[in-house]
């Protein structure tokens, strides 16, 4: 596995999805589609108050930045293929657009608050990952 530092600007493509870790964690995923002109998925990962966040500020459809540790690791299908998977562990997000049209519902002071929460404080390991 890989780890890098990402910013990326891009089109919910699926509506996010809220679970909890074994030690009652909020952890919210979605779909980001970062090109436009074809599909360029990136999975989403938001630990904590951002999974909060996220659950009630963006839905699909929406133009979004999000920021992030890129990971990047291997898995293995049934049929014994590998394949590469790309997620972002989400720091920080802001809206751009909301896809019905209204003003973002978060600016960019409000989800600096969100953003504050120190990664260590809600590291999981990957066994408590509901999914």
């Amino acid at each position: 596995m890989s780890l890098a530092k990402a910013v990326l600007s891009g089109t919910v493509y699926r509506n996010p999805e809220k679970r909890f870790t074994g030690n009652n964690i909020p952890v919210t995923s979605f779909t980001l589609n970062i090109d436009d002109k074809e599909q360029s998925l990136i999975r989403v990962i938001a630990r904590g108050n951002n999974a909060e966040a996220i659950e009630q500020a963006v839905t699909k459809g929406d133009r979004i930045v999000v920021e992030g540790r890129l990971q990047v690791s291997s898995l293995q299908t049934e049929d014994g293929t590998e394949k590469k998977v790309m997620e972002l562990d989400l720091s920080s997000f802001e809206v751009l657009s909301s896809s019905n049209g209204a003003a973002p519902s978060k600016s960019s002071d409000e989800v600096v608050k969100f953003s504050e929460v120190e990664m260590d404080d809600v590291l999981i390991g990957e066994e408590e990952i509901p999914f």
